[in-house]
């Protein structure tokens, strides 16, 4: 639930997508409402559903990157 809150972040920094198995995944940085920077890595499947497939904190260099946007 709290990696979902990324996704609303007005400053999420959308990366690069990557194809991996044949599905393609799409990665961004965002804040929480608890001010966590997390590197969200997901999925978009048929009908618009997003699969989370992975969320972290997000690391100095990756938070670099959010800050810097």
């Amino acid at each position: 639930e709290t990696a979902c809150e990324a996704f609303f972040d007005p400053f999420v920094c959308t990366l690069d997508e990557e194809i991996h198995r044949n599905e393609v995944r799409e990665t961004l940085i965002g804040m929480t409402l608890n001010w966590k920077v997390l590197y969200v890595v997901f999925t978009i499947r048929r009908d618009d559903v997003f699969r989370l497939i992975s969320a972290r904190v997000a690391t100095p260099e990756e938070r670099h990157i959010y800050e810097d946007q």
